[in-house]
């Protein structure tokens, strides 16, 4: 009899703790997008949205990523909300979003250091060692009142009483996140002396750094969920049910001109029509929830596994799972209430 209880114990043993749940979904367009730009007059409707810098040789005017994308993604549409931050293991994201315009920048996966997007007369400047800059993929921050769960596709810019042309205004913003969840508005990362962590660089399949990159190619962002403060930013926003993410570049430009990225949104008649990819997020989750105390193997029921653990921890147990009703010793009272819960 000990050997057959031995037996089942090992079987279930491994999922003690908590019961797993695995997803991987593919969010095929954003609840939300939104070309945060401060000249922007028609928010949550344009059928493209471009990101770049301000004129680094103007640095008081407009923030330094002065074209920024909002994309917000309802994520308990195919992920249960509500768990606890804690409860969400994210294995892998991926973010995509399609080029809108062809042959206009450069393609550069990786960092240039803040030091390049400094006025020309700043001795602290230094030369863009390649091609391009990178575009970027971040959390998102609010201010002004705002948050995650009021933040809208037409909320305003910026507050009344603040100018929507000066720096640090923007209610929802490109931001870092630490370990400990704070966030860290990187819309001006060049003139505060700071290199922005991104959560992921864009990168086009078969594409060579360096080149120009053509129209309708899929710019991917695979974000690095190994980062405590990545893990930590997505873990909140699946317990939320909604994830926000904010797309930038500190792309040179001069005021009024240059070249830049420019993407298809939701609303694009090409992507209504199936001719064109809206931006999209892939996102694999472990979903880890605790159990009733006498679901000993947390395997979402009440049977003979749990009375067979119950059964190999008979006796005096401290701080055993199996002592469901707290006595010190495992025994017969403990199997009773496992099977008032029974099935």
């Amino acid at each position: 009899m000990r050997f057959l209880v031995t037996l089942v114990a090992m079987l279930v043993i491994v999922a003690r703790s908590a019961r797993a749940d695995t997803f991987d979904v593919l969010f095929e367009q954003p609840e939300l997008d939104r070309w945060m730009y401060p000249f922007n007059a028609t928010p949550g409707t344009r059928s493209t949205f471009s990101v770049f810098g301000s004129d680094r040789e103007v640095p008081t005017q407009f923030d330094a990523r002065d074209g920024q994308v909002l994309l917000a993604f309802d994520t308990d549409a195919g992920i249960p909300s509500g768990g606890g931050a804690s409860g969400y293991v994210i294995t892998s994201a991926e973010v995509t979003v399609q080029v809108a315009n062809d042959l206009v920048f450069r393609l550069d996966p990786t960092s240039d250091p803040w030091t390049c997007f400094l006025p020309s007369t700043d001795a602290r400047v230094t030369a863009d060692a390649d091609p391009g800059q990178p575009i970027e993929l971040f959390g998102v921050g609010f201010r002004g009142g705002w948050s995650a769960s009021s933040f809208q596709e037409n909320t305003v810019f910026a507050n009344a009483g603040q100018s929507a042309l000066s720096p640090g205004v923007r209610n929802a913003f490109a931001a870092q996140v630490d370990a400990q969840g704070v966030a860290l508005d990187v819309s001006n990362n060049p003139r505060q002396g700071f290199q922005a962590q991104p959560f992921a660089i864009g990168n086009v399949q078969g594409l060579a750094a360096g080149a120009l990159v053509p129209m309708n190619a899929v710019l991917k962002f695979t974000l690095n969920v190994t980062d405590p403060g990545t893990q930590r930013y997505l873990a909140a926003g699946l317990d939320a049910g909604r994830l926000f993410l904010s797309v930038s570049a500190l792309t040179l430009v001069q005021q009024q001109g240059g070249s830049f990225p420019s993407f298809y949104s939701k609303e694009n008649a090409l992507v209504v029509f199936g001719l064109a990819q809206p931006p999209r997020l892939r996102i694999r989750v472990e979903t880890v929830s605790p159990c009733i105390a006498t679901d000993l193997d947390c395997d979402g029921r009440v049977d003979f596994g749990d009375i067979a653990l119950a059964l190999l921890d008979f006796g005096p147990c401290d701080a055993c799972a199996s002592d469901v009703d707290g006595s010190g010793v495992v025994d017969f009272g403990d199997v009773a209430f496992i099977l008032l819960d029974f099935g």
